[in-house]
């Protein structure tokens, strides 16, 4: 079982940057891939970024892509996401995840195992 804490959220005006971190514990790192979710007051759950194990291949929602990077730090347990361009649509609270499957639908939430408590992510216009 792995444990996941994320941190890094706040208000921010819309043109700005925030960098979110998931801190993992537990077991390996390395074993699992990641994934970032979000969801906005009275909307679903949605994917925004995910990045393998080794961290060679990422993959981004169309709305986040050019101005969102996930990345890896395996030696420090750790994700993260630097949020570039910040928009008020991209305010909703967001996820980190965790799945050790090596087949998945990585867009869909059900697929990963772990979840973290989430972290508030506000953009003001």
């Amino acid at each position: 079982q792995v444990q996941l804490v994320e941190s890094g959220g706040g208000l921010v005006q819309a043109g700005g940057s925030l960098r979110l971190s998931c801190a993992a514990s537990g077991r390996t790192f390395s074993n699992y891939a990641m994934g970032w979710f979000r969801q906005a007051p009275g909307k679903e759950r949605e994917f925004v970024a995910r990045i393998t194990w080794s961290g060679g291949s990422t993959t981004y929602a169309d709305s986040v892509k050019g101005r969102f990077t996930i990345s890896r730090d395996n030696a420090k347990m750790t994700m993260y996401l630097q949020m570039n361009s910040l928009k008020p649509e991209d305010t909703a609270v967001y996820y980190c995840a965790a799945t050790a499957r090596l087949r998945y639908t990585y867009y869909q939430p059900a697929p990963y195992d772990y979840w973290g408590q989430g972290t508030q992510v506000t953009v003001s216009s």
